[in-house]
């Protein structure tokens, strides 16, 4: 992973969140409401500028960032009374602010994929037969290195027979070599222009066959760039749909089945590693990447949990059916709470992730 890469990730990700906050913060301004602070991160100041009425800083924890209004700065010189205030305003001038980063994220993915098909062209994948070596991982087992199997191999068959292509044939072959531990297995192995012959033994393993190596569909990336905006549009709107419709679905599963895909959840330096990953790869590919991430945000932000726009959505629900607000010592201890949780959970994930940042940690299937 090159610094200039993981720069770049980190980059796509200070847009998005800067995106999201400038959405709140422009939905406030455009209404006249106050905002007297606008930050990137949480925690202590590592930068700051102070502007005519707002402070914009950049803090040290980068866990996303915050709108601050003036309602409730014990120093604020602002009449309590005064109708600019957030806290003043109808219920729908408030719903409009809290709503607009989760907007902002949404409108600002569309619009990366439409400049992705009007430039450099939408990714698609073609599936070739077999099944691709995309790493080999002496940690894991030390067989398929010993069989001198190397990292751009593509396996053909196995034990005479074809493989076929996509996960379908990544299933067959993780399974037979999971099955099939101590026993010889022959591979057929295209490496560029030569076809080989190799005969290994899977090594036992925590009860299943390993050989050590990352798997992958073996498929051609082709890039279509759309002859005219509207083209440009209609092709962003598809991608666009299937995004949100697979984001969703992940959101469903994690929610059916915490227990076993609680893991897969990433944090920010996880999210920085692909996106590396991605751009030492294919650099094109960021923006696919970002409008994937800029959903996700919106996804996340909307949901009705303490500390998150969709929580405060939810007060003002609440204050809708009531004709009056909760009282404000309850919200306070809500939100602070949220907080803490969410910066526990942000925290905790940072250090996960960065325990786990291996040489060989993005490959698309688990090391068999």
């Amino acid at each position: 992973m090159s610094f200039l890469a993981a720069l770049a990730s980190i980059a796509v990700l200070a847009v998005l969140i800067v995106v999201h906050e400038l959405g709140h913060f422009l939905a406030a301004r455009l209404q006249g409401i106050y905002a007297n602070r606008f930050s990137l991160g949480f925690g202590p100041i590592i930068w700051k500028y102070q502007g005519s009425q707002t402070e914009y800083a950049v803090r040290a924890l980068p866990l996303g960032g915050f709108v601050g209004f003036p309602d409730d700065d014990p120093d604020s010189e602002i009449p309590p009374n005064d109708p600019n205030l957030l806290r003043n305003r109808p219920i729908f001038d408030r719903a409009i602010v809290i709503s607009a980063g989760v907007i902002a994220n949404l409108i600002f993915a569309y619009f990366l994929l439409v400049v992705q098909d009007g430039t450099v062209g939408t990714p698609k994948f073609i599936n070739r037969p077999g099944v691709l070596i995309s790493a080999v991982s002496p940690q894991s087992s030390l067989v398929a290195q010993e069989a001198g199997i190397k990292p751009g191999d593509v396996i053909l068959a196995l034990n005479g027979n074809n493989l076929g292509m996509g996960q379908n044939a990544i299933n067959s072959l993780q399974q037979k070599i999971q099955s099939s531990p101590n026993q010889v297995l022959e591979l057929k192995i295209q490496r560029e222009q030569n076809t080989l012959s190799v005969k290994l033994k899977p090594e036992l393993k925590d009860g299943n066959g390993v050989i050590g190596v990352g798997l992958n569909m073996n498929s051609e990336v082709v890039r279509k760039r759309a002859t005219n905006p509207f083209e440009a549009f209609t092709s962003a709107a598809e991608e666009y749909q299937r995004i949100i419709l697979l984001t969703i679905q992940g959101f469903g599963q994690l929610i059916s089945n915490f227990r076993e895909t609680a893991n897969q959840v990433s944090g920010p330096v996880a999210i920085v590693d692909i996106g590396a990953k991605i751009a030492s790869s294919d650099p094109f590919s960021l923006f696919q990447f970002a409008a994937l991430i800029s959903i996700n945000l919106a996804i996340i932000n909307i949901l009705p949990l303490p500390a998150l726009d969709g929580g405060q959505l939810a007060f003002l629900l609440i204050e809708g059916v009531r004709g009056k607000p909760l009282p404000t010592e309850i919200q306070q201890n809500i939100m602070q709470t949220g907080l803490v949780l969410l910066l526990g959970l942000g925290i905790f994930l940072i250090v996960r992730d960065t325990a786990n940042l291996v040489p060989t940690s993005w490959v698309q299937n688990l090391f068999q």
